[in-house]
């Protein structure tokens, strides 16, 4: 069975570090290149019109939801049982890259609703994939790393990691379509590539994954997961860590919303620099001025989080974010140059909205496991992929939508049509004032949370 680590001197393996680290590789690209490129793909090399694009980037997150907390279900039983969660992030690493591959690989005797459908299905086949590997991965931190602080210290080099793959897939994913001739051979070969290195970071994960949770507890401390649970038991059990633990409700509030606003702009992103920045080239500084700078203040970050609380530092991120993404409204009268500059700034942001949530998270977990003497991380770790997903996806899904309301023209060809200014605006707005807005809402539920380094490491009252 599964016991709680409770020795703050406890250390970590290297290996785990790393291969935890890694599996960010993983998640970064996948969610990364679907949220910055797929709804361009669809619109502009597919011929499929924006509203139908905005549904074939939904539908598959609809599905996560549905999933998601039946994965982590059964990944907590197979933890009680094998001590590991290691055969769902294999099984995860093995199936993702051809599934990946097969999503921009578009039959060229389909285009319009047909090539949506080809789309829709591979997505959703790959949705299910990843879960099995990002759930199982979102639940370890609770298991590996013993306090609060060490849980920061932990999750701060895969952020780093995080922060290089989205901007490797950002910035190359392009590069490779632009590089192997654009079009439907471009992207085929780009997620052909991309897949291959996203395979390759699930199993680096795998890799250092503990084969076995920690038996050095005292009995007192053991915790048990639930039985096995069928699909529709797996939701109730979601639903039901909704209800019972406050702190999570307000961490998930806070990070879906935010999970919004970053994929807004990630899918805004190829549109600004096509149709505003008159370059779509320009969609690979927007990305290195995006995520570059969470490389530099990353060590910055994790001692904000030491000296103030994840919390505090979390708002104070979710500001500047907010103020940064507002002033790129200024692209409607004066597109240019300077606009990286406030997405830098955004960058910096960018990095203490990814770094703390997820340092948060295992705190909750812990605390739940402590409290309720079951083990729920991967339960919680299921509905917060499901969250994070829809998030991520609901960002284009808006993004489209607003399109589509302003009057985009979606085109087939290599040559760029021109938009009629209100398309022109959408494409803007959707860039700046929707993640700014979303980014002040998210404020809302992280008020209500109330884990702080005390109780989370001293047994208290406080509910989770």
């Amino acid at each position: 069975m599964m016991r709680v680590m409770n020795d703050p001197a406890d250390a970590i393996p290297r290996r785990t570090v790393t291969g935890y680290a890694l599996g960010s590789v993983g998640t970064g690209g996948f969610g990364t290149l679907p949220g910055l490129v797929l709804a361009y793909y669809l619109t502009d090399t597919l011929g499929v019109a924006a509203g139908l694009a905005g549904l074939v980037v939904t539908l598959p997150k609809v599905w996560d939801v549905i999933i998601d907390p039946f994965v982590g279900a059964r990944s907590d039983a197979s933890a009680a049982r094998r001590g590991s969660r290691r055969p769902f992030l294999l099984a995860g690493a093995l199936t993702v890259p051809l599934l990946f591959a097969a999503m921009f690989a578009t039959p060229g005797a389909l285009e319009g609703s047909w090539a949506a459908v080809w789309v829709v299905l591979t997505f959703l086949a790959t949705a299910t994939a990843y879960s099995l590997f990002q759930v199982p991965y979102i639940a370890l931190p609770a298991e590996i790393a013993p306090t609060y602080a060490a849980r920061t210290r932990l999750l701060a080099p895969r952020i780093a990691v995080l922060a290089v793959a989205i901007l490797a897939f950002g910035a190359g994913g392009p590069l490779i379509r632009d590089a192997a001739g654009g079009g439907r051979a471009g992207y085929a070969v780009m997620g052909l590539v991309c897949g291959i290195v996203i395979g390759l970071g699930m199993l680096a994960a795998w890799w250092g994954a503990p084969r076995r949770a920690s038996v050095d507890a005292p009995a007192d401390d053991v915790v048990v997961a639930p039985r096995p649970q069928r699909r529709g038991e797996a939701f109730r059990a979601g639903l039901a860590a909704l209800r019972e633990l406050p702190a999570f409700r307000a961490l998930l509030g806070t990070f879906v919303l935010q999970a919004l606003a970053t994929g807004a702009m990630l899918a805004t992103a190829q549109y600004v620099a096509t149709y505003t920045l008159d370059s779509e080239d320009a969609v690979t500084y927007l990305f290195v001025a995006l995520v570059a700078p969470a490389l530099v203040v990353m060590p910055l970050a994790t001692r904000l989080a030491r000296r103030v609380g994840k919390q505090r530092a979390l708002v104070g991120a979710s500001v500047l974010f907010a103020i940064a993404t507002v002033s790129l409204v200024g692209l409607c009268w004066a597109p240019g140059p300077w606009v990286y500059a406030p997405v830098a700034v955004a960058g910096v942001a960018y990095a203490g909205m990814q770094l703390y949530p997820l340092a948060m998270l295992p705190d909750v977990a812990a605390v739940d496991a402590r409290d309720r003497g079951v083990d729920r991380a991967g339960v919680l770790g299921g509905v917060w992929t499901a969250g994070e997903t829809a998030g991520l996806a609901l960002g284009p899904t808006l993004v489209l939508g607003l399109l589509a309301v302003t009057g985009f023209v979606s085109r087939t060809g290599d040559e760029v049509v021109a938009q009629p200014a209100s398309a022109m605006t959408g494409i803007v707005v959707a860039f700046s004032a929707l993640p700014a807005l979303l980014a002040v809402a998210s404020l809302v539920p992280l008020s209500r949370y109330r884990l702080t380094a005390d109780v989370v490491d001293h047994p208290t009252e406080v509910p989770a």
